[in-house]
């Protein structure tokens, strides 16, 4: 009897009984749950007027569709051999992001983004596509100009601003391709001033201007405009270990642009200022403990033989030192790059006065600038 006790107690409890019991439980509970009424006459609520819009909203708007029409979408292309055959296939490389500068059909933007491609398209605002050539290229300024042959309709330059008088806070505007995604409008403030960066070839861009403006992949070679839409910059890089935005963006600043961009449509390339001089490489001056930019060969002919300027020369003794370049126009130099930054501040044919060491004794020294390779 107790057995038969004990199996019908454990039939009663089975697991399936359970489940039914559990399942049975939920339902009951979810009929008890209150339902969400229905209101069959419910109709959308009334709109609450905006009014105006701020006044810098509207100049904002006013300055994105005015400007946004000189601003190009840039693409590198590659040319590749196939693997399996012999047939030539093209390969997007990268695209950036570059504006109208004439109305000769030429666009500037950064040499970096244009830098390796075999072929470059230019994409206007309007979605055409044109064929683009390298007119010239100044990589130490990570600056280029390519030309298209658009007609003069389709072609609106940007108004050219000012940079030397920027002031720390003031808004700026920036206007690309980011990601690709064309026609963008970012917004911030000048950040700093006076910036220093490395352009691809290693050589220092001085006076760069930083932004909190967003500014990321695709950014790049895109202008940089004050809140009355002027150029003021050509965004060119980013400072961020994600390689996106982070609140630090450079824009090479106008004048330097507005200085550079004409010597490359008249030339191909910048056509620097010297004096004609070979010159000793930084780690030689360190170990001569040179402090300065030493001056190893004098070339025949140049402005630095016609001012007096002495080369590095053997003796019987070893080697006597030549004139050693300490500043230029009383501003101070510590390196090859230093001197050349100082020189392109000048134009070919300006006299600039140099502060010699000669001998342990510092003299002054006027030269001519002349051009140079």
């Amino acid at each position: 009897m107790d057995n038969q006790q004990h199996h019908l107690e454990r039939k009663r409890f089975s697991p399936w009984m359970i489940l039914i019991i559990v399942l049975f439980v939920f339902w009951w509970v979810s009929q008890k749950e209150e339902k969400p009424r229905l209101d069959p006459d419910a109709v959308p609520r009334a709109v609450t007027a905006r009014g105006d819009l701020a006044a810098d909203e509207q100049n904002t708007i006013e300055l994105f569709r005015n400007s946004s029409p000189s601003v190009v979408y840039i693409t590198s292309i590659e040319l590749r051999k196939s693997l399996f055959n012999l047939n030539i296939y093209e390969i997007p490389q990268g695209t950036g992001s570059g504006f109208i500068w004439d109305k000769e059909g030429r666009i500037v933007t950064n040499f970096h983004v244009i830098g390796d491609a075999n072929r470059i398209e230019v994409t206007l605002a309007d979605n055409t596509t044109w064929k683009a050539v390298l007119v010239g290229a100044a990589p130490d300024k990570d600056l280029a100009v390519l030309q298209i042959s658009a007609p003069v309709e389709k072609l609106k330059p940007l108004p050219i601003g000012e940079s030397y008088n920027l002031l720390v806070g003031q808004k700026v505007f920036a206007i690309g391709n980011p990601f690709g995604l064309d026609q963008t409008i970012t917004s911030g403030i000048v950040s700093a001033l006076g910036r220093e960066i490395k352009s691809v070839t290693g050589r220092t861009i001085q006076g760069v201007v930083q932004t909190d403006a967003a500014i990321n992949p695709g950014n790049s070679g895109g202008p940089l405009l004050d809140s009355a839409g002027r150029l003021i910059g050509v965004n060119t890089a980013i400072y961020s270990p994600s390689g996106t935005s982070a609140g630090v963006g450079f824009a090479v600043p106008v004048q330097e642009v507005n200085r550079v961009v004409p010597e490359l449509i008249k030339h191909g390339k910048i056509i620097r200022p010297g004096i004609g001089v070979s010159l000793a490489s930084d780690n030689i001056s360190r170990r001569l403990e040179v402090d300065g930019v030493l001056i190893l060969k004098v070339q025949p002919g140049s402005t630095a033989e016609k001012a007096g300027i002495l080369s590095t020369r053997r003796s019987r003794g070893g080697v006597i030192l030549g004139d050693i370049i300490e500043s230029v126009n009383n501003e101070r130099i510590s390196s090859y790059n230093d001197l050349r930054d100082k020189f392109d501040r000048y134009k070919v044919g300006d006299k600039v006065n140099l502060g010699i060491i000669r001998d342990e004794q510092r003299i002054s020294v006027k030269v001519i600038l002349e051009a140079v390779n």
